[in-house]
């Protein structure tokens, strides 16, 4: 095997115009303050015709010299690689023009080899910020926008067809953007982006789904939302004949949050029990079916042994506030648990009198949204699916430091979950 097809195989060159010295074909050199591997090669080919004026070759058409070009190709050992490629000149008697050939490992007037940009558009797939991808192919954060940009087909939605159940929620969006928070929106049974628009409010969602044809609206089965009353206003609007359900997690959220607040009421309050009251407040949230009366621990703030029951047992004998707030939370969390509605609604509708403000608060939301409530027990879909792309899109913008641009960090969201097709280099 010649050391010329080793190289080519080395640098995943299919150009045979590509010739290679016989003795210096590498060497390390620095460039930009780092020391780099350099391949030196020369590209000569008769071509078929002048670039300038389309005339077929001839004895007028002459060579003029060299033009040589520095390449950076994908690195090799995790040296920042480079191709110095000496490009054959012809000078056109016909026009009196020069030309330089081209090769198909890099664009014309472009030093970033194709394969480098593969790459880079692969990288942009993982969970890794723009200047580290950068930092990796030794190229700078722009080429890497540029790249990211260039080499996937701009997303379009099929306005035609919408799936029959959906998933609705908003990320925080970036500085750019003309509302506070984005919205997004995806296929409750796969977990699939439909897609992500810029703006969640209603003047801005209600003309982005009218674009949608009205048969792929009608279409639309079940939504899942949180407690966002635009979304409702929005459904009712945009589709007559879809479900609002109501996200249980928000609903425990909701709760869970309410009993936690009337915790440190109390803790304010009760400065002899401060500590317990902080330190066990997970406790408080957990299912009481699953809390533990077999096993005793040592416990410092009690200095002596306890079970987890009997620790809450004396939290709840603290405060009949907090005690009838934790019931009605362990209410709540039971009947959303065996997903029966009557007995929610039952619970909700008698008279709490004893439980903080912040759980009186709660019940009146809740109550506001009663029917809708009532759908989320009888359907199996959540938000929990979207939840998980929220959380990514979160890591996404928390290792990238922030995004100005909201359709380039569109893009990359759309990357990274596959819903982007790479064009040919």
């Amino acid at each position: 095997m010649s050391h010329q097809h080793s190289i080519r195989n080395l640098l995943n060159i299919k150009d045979k115009n590509i010739i290679f010295d016989d003795e210096n074909f590498c060497s390390i050199e620095t460039i930009k303050h780092v020391k780099a591997k350099v391949f030196h090669g020369t590209l000569t080919y008769q071509p078929k015709a002048c670039d300038a004026c389309g005339h077929v070759f001839d004895d007028q058409i002459i060579k003029h010299g060299f033009k040589t070009t520095l390449i950076k190709m994908p690195s090799v050992f995790g040296y920042p690689t480079y191709l110095k490629l000496r490009k054959q000149r012809y000078y056109c008697k016909h026009c009196h023009s020069t030309f330089t050939l081209q090769t198909d490992i890099v664009a014309k007037n472009c030093c970033i080899s194709n394969h480098t940009k593969v790459s880079i558009a692969l990288d942009a797939k993982d969970k890794i910020s723009e200047k580290d991808i950068a930092l990796k192919h030794h190229v700078s954060h722009a080429t890497v926008s540029r790249v990211i940009d260039s080499f996937y087909s701009y997303y379009q939605p099929n306005v035609h067809y919408l799936p029959k159940h959906l998933c609705f929620d908003e990320f925080k969006s970036v500085k750019s953007a003309a509302g506070a928070m984005s919205f997004i929106f995806c296929n409750a049974e796969t977990g699939e982006i439909v897609d992500i628009v810029e703006d969640r409010r209603l003047h801005v969602l209600k003309e982005y789904f009218l674009r949608y044809s009205k048969k792929a609206r009608n279409a639309v089965k079940t939504i899942v939302i949180d407690m966002y009353s635009p979304y409702i206003s929005l459904i009712h609007e945009v589709f007559p004949k879809a479900k609002i359900i109501i996200d249980k997690f928000h609903i425990l959220q909701l709760f869970s949050r309410a009993l936690n607040k009337t915790r440190i009421n109390v803790m304010k309050r009760d400065k002899k029990n401060y500590n317990k009251l902080k330190k066990y407040w997970k406790l408080l949230l957990k299912d009481q079916t699953k809390l533990d009366y077999k096993n005793y621990t040592y416990h410092r703030c009690f200095k002596k042994l306890m079970c987890e029951v009997d620790i809450l047992h004396y939290i709840m004998n603290l405060d009949s506030e907090l005690k009838e707030s934790y019931e009605l939370y362990q209410y709540v969390r039971h009947y959303i648990k065996t997903k029966d509605f009557e007995h929610l609604k039952k619970t909700l509708k008698n008279k709490w009198n004893s439980v903080s403000s912040y759980m009186r608060t709660a019940i009146k939301t809740i109550n506001k949204y009663i029917n809708y409530v009532e759908n989320t027990m009888k359907y199996d879909y959540n938000n929990g699916i979207l939840e998980g792309i929220n959380n990514k899109i979160k890591v996404i913008k928390r290792i990238s430091f922030g995004y100005r641009c909201f359709r380039h960090f569109k893009t990359r969201i759309l990357i990274t979950q596959n819903l982007m097709t790479m064009k040919k280099a």
